[in-house]
């Protein structure tokens, strides 16, 4: 007699294919199919270019698809939103609370019911969430009540309040960090221990690695220039306006030097960054390429690669730029700060600060045995600590422990 598989709901209410996109891809792609029968449920069945959705790619890999249309914002919830944030503009805080609710009765409620429905219709023993509780909140409502385990994989450092905390103490049995910073935020903010497990997002260390020189010549980029990156959504988390910010500053003091600075993703910021490298004189050597499939290419081409974002949650870029011999530096934030130690296998940088972003650059620019070594240093550490199969094998653990205990 055959064991009876776990069946799990995965729920990604994303709109775009991101960093945790790739990382839910590479445990589905990898997981027990004789343990675990996954049906992912999606709000957007958004694109990575080429013509490529979330649909046509698990469903390549053998996993069953759902979506839960979602309906335009009705003309009563715009209006009241309006109205509230005119009338409580002196009240930060009562006004998101405000527009909270508002969201809550028009999109939130309506979702989880829908939801509910579906996780009664498959009986399904598991609710899987891939994002953070701020955003999974109609999963927490669905599953209330139910027989079945809820896990939540918070794969950026999460926004908590008072009301998150009781929620996922409350209804969540068990909450997957991707990274040990994440943990801690969640601990701090009053998420019982017990709840709490770390398995660190990683990446496959086998894989066949892009050769540099030939992606070099096909992106027509000379040897001898020296090639600045970076690689994400543009939008404000991001923070790519510091990055161009810096190298205004560095074309300032560095007339002559001979460099490109390539920008690939897309997103609400794009625009207003070409138009700040208008302002910093830098668009002729800056190259917006847009979303592309292959990453990993753009990185193995770069010299130097640059994460200046606001918050993450253990970015895989970071191990990607580290596992093809890309020298990096990034922003001293939860995540970033805990894949780059700082002078050993990167250069970190206080978030927002110009200046000292502007002298790694400059620094990293003019010291090819510093970059180096940082290099190799990095190399090494991608290859002992972030190997895909950990990241698999934790997420099972924790999958097959919640229904133990439910059944206990």
């Amino acid at each position: 007699m055959g064991t009876v598989k776990q069946k799990i709901l995965l729920l990604d209410n994303g709109r775009e294919w991101g960093g945790g996109t790739n990382s839910m891809l590479e445990l589905l792609k990898r997981i027990d199919r004789n343990a675990f029968e996954i049906t992912c449920c999606f709000y957007h069945n958004y694109t990575r270019g080429n013509g490529e959705t979330i649909e046509s790619v698990l469903t390549a890999v053998g996993i069953p698809v759902l979506f839960i249309p979602q309906r335009k914002q009705p003309r009563w919830a715009k209006f009241a939103k309006e109205v509230s944030r005119t009338l409580l503009f002196f009240n930060r805080s009562l006004k998101k609370r405000v527009v909270d609710k508002i969201d809550v009765r028009w999109r939130v409620l309506p979702n989880a019911k829908k939801i509910r429905e579906r996780l009664l219709q498959g009986s399904y023993s598991t609710l899987y969430m891939n994002n953070q509780p701020s955003t999974n909140i109609e999963g927490y409502i669905a599953a209330r009540d139910l027989d079945i385990a809820v896990v939540q994989h918070c794969r950026i450092e999460p926004l908590m309040n008072a009301r998150l905390v009781k929620m996922v103490n409350d209804d969540c049995d068990a909450v997957i960090a991707v990274s040990h910073g994440v943990n801690n935020t969640l601990r701090v903010s009053g998420v019982k221990a017990e709840r709490l497990f770390t398995v660190s997002n990683a990446i496959d260390i086998y894989q066949p690695l892009p050769d540099r020189l030939a992606v070099r010549h096909q992106l027509m980029l000379p040897e001898e220039t020296f090639v600045f990156g970076t690689i994400g959504s543009l939008i404000p988390r991001k923070s790519c306006h510091h990055i161009l910010q810096a190298l205004g500053r560095f074309k300032r003091t560095y007339h002559d030097a001979d460099w490109k600075m390539i920008v690939v993703g897309d997103g609400q910021e794009a625009a207003a960054l070409r138009q700040q490298a208008i302002r910093e004189n830098i668009l002729g050597q800056v190259i917006f390429t847009g979303f592309q499939n292959n990453a990993m290419d753009y990185l193995s081409a770069f010299d130097v690669f640059i994460l200046a974002s606001r918050s993450e949650g253990l970015p895989r870029v970071v191990l990607e730029a580290m596992l093809v011999n890309t020298a990096v530096t990034g922003s001293r934030v939860v995540g970033t700060a805990e894949l780059i130690s700082h002078d050993e296998t990167g250069l970190l940088f206080e978030y927002g600060d110009i200046a000292q972003l502007t002298q790694h650059l400059i620094t990293l620019w003019q010291d090819n045995a510093l970059r180096q070594r940082l290099i190799n240093a990095a190399a090494k550490r991608v290859r002992e600590q972030y190997a895909i199969e950990n990241y698999v094998h934790g997420v099972e653990t924790v999958l097959k422990s919640v229904i133990r205990e439910k059944n206990a």
